[in-house]
């Protein structure tokens, strides 16, 4: 069975997964943390939180030991469906569990700040990543960046792409995208240029999206 529902996680198939979970009932065969975790995962990717936290609600009435992946696969269930208060609620209760962050952790609740505005929610959980010594990488970076866009905060994106830099982290597509976001929000088109160039230098591909974002800061700005 874990291994069928393993297999619709990866395509989505949250209706064959759930199905599946069922027939385990009805043999009486004893679920457990991998069928928990690629069921919640099926959901996730198929942007069917609700039926994840139903899972988990399930899981937590158990005895099986919650582990990481489970809780990445919620949280991450929570970003898809723009619940940042859940998400934030589930790394909470990955604390209070002494269950280990990791990186995934961290982005999926970001993202799910980023989802929602909440950039100072954004932030936070990324200082808190710092402080767990979890290791940084791009994912939370963007989104974070991401957050702060979104929220007309683009001197504290573009101090973020700074820290990527500084961190010998490799900015990429995403991260420019983002961060020029930030700058078109507020007519900043001095540092949306900028940030164009360093991104021709990089020799990424530019896509219309960003290219638009720099033309919208610039006649924002003037």
């Amino acid at each position: 069975f874990n291994s069928a529902i393993s297999a619709c996680e990866k395509v989505g198939e949250w209706q064959k997964a759930l199905q599946l979970c069922a027939d385990m009932a009805w043999s009486k065969v004893e679920s457990n943390v991998v069928t928990f975790s690629a069921a919640i995962s099926a959901c996730e990717k198929g942007r069917e939180w609700e039926k994840a936290m139903q899972l988990f609600s399930s899981m937590l009435q158990t005895k099986l030991e919650l582990d990481t992946i489970t809780f990445n696969a919620a949280i991450s269930a929570c970003e898809k469906g723009g619940s940042w208060d859940k998400a934030l609620q589930l790394r909470s209760a990955m604390s209070e569990s002494m269950v280990d962050h990791d990186e995934v952790t961290f982005g999926a609740a970001i993202s799910a700040c980023a989802t929602c505005g909440e950039w100072e929610k954004a932030l936070q959980l990324l200082n808190e990543m710092k402080q767990s010594k979890t290791e940084l990488g791009t994912v939370p970076l963007n989104a974070a960046i991401s957050a702060c866009g979104k929220a007309s905060e683009w001197e504290n994106a573009l101090h973020l792409f700074s820290a990527m830099v500084q961190c010998e982290l490799e900015p990429n597509r995403i991260t420019y995208s983002a961060a020029i976001n930030s700058c078109t929000r507020d007519g900043e088109w001095e540092a949306a240029l900028q940030l164009l160039s360093l991104m021709l230098l990089t020799r990424l591909e530019l896509d219309e999206i960003t290219f638009s974002a720099a033309i919208s800061a610039c006649e924002r700005g003037g």
